[in-house]
């Protein structure tokens, strides 16, 4: 069975249930759709609040990239400020022995 089809019957089922309960439902229609208003107002008010907890913990966290970016970028370039510093050095070091090839 694929999935397209697994869906669809449970949405059916969902919306049977939805329908029977309703139907069934011990409260007037005016009680039950204040209970579904509410409910649903609860439903919103819960996303929001997940919603300002998963924006906080995202800037956390994308914090926590950028400054680790901002050390590997300072690793880096300490590393090729090191690595300039050696061949000058290294050339540095050369030269005396150049300047004596050329006057033996």
């Amino acid at each position: 069975m694929n999935d397209d089809n697994k869906f669809s019957w449970f949405f059916l089922g969902m919306g049977l249930g939805v329908a029977v309960g309703l139907l069934f439902a011990p409260k007037s229609g005016e009680e039950t759709r204040r209970l579904i208003a509410s409910k649903a107002g609860e439903g919103g008010d819960y996303l929001k609040r997940q919603s300002a907890t998963l924006r906080d913990s995202a800037g956390d966290v994308l914090e926590k990239g950028r400054s680790a970016l901002a050390r590997q970028r300072e690793q880096l370039n300490q590393a090729v400020e090191a690595g300039k510093q050696a061949y000058r050095d290294a050339v540095t070091a050369g030269e005396p022995n150049e300047a004596a090839d050329q006057s033996a």
